[in-house]
């Protein structure tokens, strides 16, 4: 979660103890916060110091502190002393806090805060053409900018207008029909800001359309890629003719399927359910058509459960297996709300999977483990110290039933460290939440720092990170995933810009509406050669696990386009890892996905057959008892790992393939 799993945690109790407004405003004392001044209106940019105070009910004040939150930092952010600076339009609430002390119970009080819109200044249109062959269409675009340069995301342009249509219409929502040669004007308002096109309508000299697939069979979830080439009456091609795709199907399934595929206006189709579709590519009145089959992809799979090593005293938390200096198989699991301990195991039978040393540190959560490539050194993160110090702890794993602390680090740490890695002798630690600190271990009974990466965006926030080929991946909720250079072994246009552990530098980043970026995992795909990134969320709206994954194809670190994604509707999303064009992702409540994703990749995976299989962890004596609550996923070998908060680390494979998948 945000900062760390202790802070999530805190949250959570302090928004339970927070909405109790009856023992915050009924005391036996009669107490209440006022707030100077009560209604508050800023522009953007504004400042404005909040003062709070703590009366009876004779006015009188009474001595206490008062803290301070806003809801929404990005947009209103706010001191623990209450100096608001207003950075985005919109209303926010500013929560005023009173600690419970002596007889006083906890106090709130909800201040509204209204950030006013600055005038509206201009519309921007996307790439309209100035040219439009008779009898074709074109969907308009408009983005609304104040004066301030904000884009507005609540306002559209409804307001649309042509100065001649006998030449061309325009529609509210902006679709554009050009009728016959000629020019005419398009003009968008909105509260007395217009802009206006000019687009001339030129004779169609497109007679006949010729359409082709790359394959006529092909399974659900495969991306097939459509090829229209418009002619005129003597065949030549006439290259700057649109052409709509749309589709027909006649699905295996019909009892009231929805959705049983998707097009896209750059030639790519994917159906989700089998059957037979016939694709159209037309301009005005020229159309061709072609037919395709799609046969179920057929990659289920069933689960053999290997072994269970039962944790039910505390819930896990995240894990790691290696192959030790000895040849032998181990793993490392942590604990999270415990008794600060790490728990190592030797796996080497997954049948009978044996606890061999328990690393107890000064913690409440020890949140992440992980391991050096060379299998000789762990690192395990430390949240909620008794001496509020936290940092991370340096082991020497060579021998895993006799685990040795080597060294600790806190330094700088002191907020809490949530997720490490460890990557060519350096850990990468999230400190506090807001940075990630890169720390040398070369020597590591004496570790120490030798950069940091932190973001300047207001509010800005990280939750993980990941090293893949001299790349760190972070993942920062609203500000998305940010890909930094510490040593770039990747060439072409994802080439390095020469960062390194001492001096990273930021790639590129990309971000998404929801802003609930918790992981990232990026992998380039065995069978289709593109480059993804995988992105999944981590929320809990109405204290339910919400969330999906998000797949990001790169061309280079300034083009990252959304074209996947895998949403189970009833179950939110954690940790994930892939491996050989398979995704492995803890869902949570629903347990682990193992999930097909290879090839092109297109629309909701979830609704395409591409799930191999899943598998829900519980036991009878389980923290929540026959309840999954799983953490994270990590193949290895031939099995699957997998960290349960309620049950502790399990060992499953896929049985083998009984049949062959049709293509």
């Amino acid at each position: 979660m945000k900062f760390s799993r202790i802070t999530g945690l805190i949250v959570v109790l302090l928004i339970g103890i927070l909405t109790n407004n009856t023992l915050a405003q009924e005391t036996e004392n009669e107490l209440k916060i006022i707030t100077d001044p009560e209604v508050i209106t800023l522009d953007v940019g504004q400042e404005l110091q909040l003062k709070a105070m703590l009366v009876n009910t004779e006015g009188e004040v009474q001595p206490d502190t008062m803290i301070y939150f806003s809801r929404a930092r990005r947009s209103l952010s706010v001191t623990r002393s209450g100096l608001m600076k207003a950075l985005e339009p919109g209303s926010y609430s500013v929560i005023v806090y009173k600690t419970a002390q002596g007889n006083h119970p906890v106090m709130r009080k909800n201040v509204t805060v209204t950030v006013n819109y600055p005038k509206l200044d201009r519309i921007a249109f996307n790439d309209v053409p100035g040219k439009l062959y008779a009898g074709t269409s074109f969907q308009l675009e408009s983005r609304i900018y104040d004066v301030l340069e904000f884009k507005s995301e609540d306002l559209e342009v409804s307001d649309y207008q042509s100065s001649n249509t006998n030449v061309l219409d325009i529609n509210q929502f902006g679709r554009i029909n050009a009728k016959s040669t000629g020019k005419a004007k398009i003009t968008a308002s909105i509260e007395g800001v217009t802009k206006t096109h000019e687009i001339e309508v030129v004779s169609n000299p497109v007679t006949s359309i010729e359409i082709s697939v790359n394959e006529d069979v092909a399974r659900t979830g495969d991306v097939l890629t459509l090829k229209a080439i418009a002619k005129d009456k003597k065949g030549n091609v006439v290259s700057d003719a649109p052409v709509v795709y749309s589709f027909t199907a006649r699905p295996d399934d019909s009892r009231g399927e929805a959705a049983p595929a998707q097009i896209e206006q750059n030639g790519k189709f994917v159906a989700n359910k089998s059957g037979l579709y016939t694709i159209s590519a037309r301009n005005s009145g020229s159309v061709a058509e072609t037919t395709v089959k799609i046969n179920p992809r057929n990659v289920q799979r069933e689960i053999e459960i290997l072994g269970n090593a039962k944790v039910t005293d505390v819930p896990t938390s995240d894990l790691w297996v290696w192959e030790g200096v000895d040849g032998r198989d181990y793993a490392a699991t942590g604990t999270h709300v415990g008794r600060g301990e790490a728990f190592f195991w030797d796996v080497t039978d997954p049948e009978n999977m044996v606890a061999i040393d328990t690393i107890t540190v000064d913690a409440r959560v020890v949140n992440d483990v992980k391991v050096s490539e060379d299998g000789k050194i762990a690192v395990i993160s430390r949240e909620g110290a008794s001496d509020r110090k936290n940092g991370l702890v340096i082991l020497d794993v060579t021998d895993p039933s006799n685990v040795e602390i080597l060294s600790r680090f806190d330094d700088g740490l002191t907020g809490g460290v949530h997720n490490v890695f460890i990557y060519e002798n350096h850990i990468y630690a999230i400190n506090n939440g807001r940075r990630y600190d890169i720390i040398n271990i070369e020597d590591p009974k004496n570790p120490y720092r030798v950069s940091q990466f932190e973001l300047d965006t207001p509010g800005h926030s990280v939750h993980d990170v990941w090293i893949e080929d001299g790349i760190a991946y972070s993942s920062n909720w609203s500000d998305g995933v940010v890909a930094v250079d510490v040593g770039s072994k990747l060439g072409g246009d994802m080439e390095s810009i020469g960062g390194s552990p001492e001096n990273p530098k930021m790639l590129g980043s990309f971000t998404y509406p929801s802003g609930w970026n918790h992981a990232a995992f990026p992998f380039k795909s065995k069978s289709s050669d593109n480059f993804y990134i995988a992105a999944g969320d981590e929320a809990f709206p109405g204290g339910i696990p919400a969330g999906w994954i998000h797949f990001f194809k790169l061309n280079n670190w300034e083009e990252a386009e959304e074209v996947a994604r895998y949403e189970v509707p009833e179950a939110g999303t954690h940790n994930i890892w892939i491996k050989d064009d398979v995704m492995y992702v803890a869902y949570y409540q629903g347990g682990l996905r193992i999930v097909d994703v290879s090839g092109e990749l297109m629309g909701n995976l979830y609704d395409q057959g591409r799930e191999i299989a899943r598998f829900k962890p519980s036991v009878n004596e389980g923290i929540g008892p026959n309840q999954p609550m799983s953490w994270g996923p990590q193949p290895y070998k031939d099995m699957i790992f997998v960290s349960d908060m309620n049950s502790g680390l399990w060992a499953i494979k896929l049985k083998p393939v009984q049949g062959t998948a049709s293509n």
